[in-house]
């Protein structure tokens, strides 16, 4: 089936989703996702009934919110949507900045899902203060109201009855975490390193990150990170410490647009880590080479057949 994405998110793990479920343990009682953003992942494990229940959490409370109305009240979110997205049209910058406006004031999950259709690259950023100030893409309207329904009413057939939309501290999250479940961790990718980073609300330090992991080392949690990665030569972000026993896979995440406008040709590599726990659970005795084109290819093949 084509999996559907209600909400666009620079940074989303879409396409590398099936990749990524081709490591996920055979038994599998929830699948958490501490730092859910689009919940990509979680997606693409609802639409192949790999789990039994689902945890999307994120310390982004409008965003979990607006989860909670996708999947609980999607008619009526669509009706929101629709009703934002058709009132735009006279001066759609000035609508704009009435909507973000609000949103800042009131958090309302409607006006942010439509922030979020409007924005520029579908890229949130804050300001210090903490509120949304990513301009609108004028080149585009987002998404008609016809095709957000659609994503919305299926992610809600996916999600409904069996998903717990939870607004906390990562830390707080995986304290629930048991050896039955499966943990898919994507960190803010530049706040991991400390720096403020405006597409974030706040980052995650490495070192205290480290500790997070080597605690569910010790309580055989299973899990995965999305971590560092690469673009030609340049080298994005710390790669985790050798003591952890992490199970290092590279997936290859297709040229870099980036790089292309820059008339350069590079490809990005994301760097995928598995637990000692997910690991032997696979039965894995050596490190995952990395998967080039053909092999990602093959893989995403033998996801959708199944």
């Amino acid at each position: 089936m084509k999996i559907p994405h209600p909400i666009p998110y620079q940074g989303s793990k879409r396409n590398l989703a099936p990749a990524i479920l081709g490591y996920f343990p055979a038994a599998l009682a929830t699948l958490i996702e501490p730092f859910a953003g689009s919940a990509a992942v979680t997606l693409a494990t609802a639409a192949r009934g790999l789990a039994g229940r689902y945890i999307i959490a994120d310390l982004n409370e409008p965003l979990v919110e607006l989860w909670r109305a996708i999947i609980e009240a999607p008619e009526r979110i669509a009706r929101q949507y629709e009703l934002l997205w058709r009132a735009q049209h006279d001066d759609r910058r000035q609508y704009y900045d009435k909507v973000r406006e609000e949103f800042n004031r009131t958090g309302k999950p409607d006006h942010f899902l439509y922030l979020l259709a409007r924005c520029v690259k579908a890229s949130i950023r804050y300001n210090a203060d903490g509120e949304f100030n990513q301009s609108p893409d004028n080149r585009r309207m987002g998404a008609a109201p016809e095709t957000m329904r659609r994503q919305i009413l299926g992610a809600s057939h996916l999600l409904r009855g069996k998903t717990a939309c939870i607004a906390g501290d990562y830390k707080e999250i995986l304290a629930g975490a048991t050896r039955d479940d499966l943990v898919y961790l994507d960190p803010p990718y530049q706040g991991v390193c400390g720096e403020r980073d405006p597409r974030y609300l706040q980052g995650v330090l490495f070192q205290e990150f480290v500790e997070v992991l080597e605690t569910l080392n010790y309580r055989d949690i299973k899990y995965i990170v999305s971590y560092d990665g690469r673009t030609g030569g340049r080298v994005h972000g710390r790669k985790l410490p050798e003591d952890l026993r992490l199970h290092h896979v590279e997936l290859h995440a297709g040229r870099s647009s980036q790089a292309t406008l820059l008339g350069r040709s590079e490809i990005t590599i994301e760097s995928l880590y598995l637990s000692p726990a997910l690991a032997e659970s696979l039965k894995l005795a050596r490190r995952y080479r990395r998967h080039e084109p053909t092999q990602l290819a093959l893989l995403e093949e033998k996801v959708k057949s199944k």
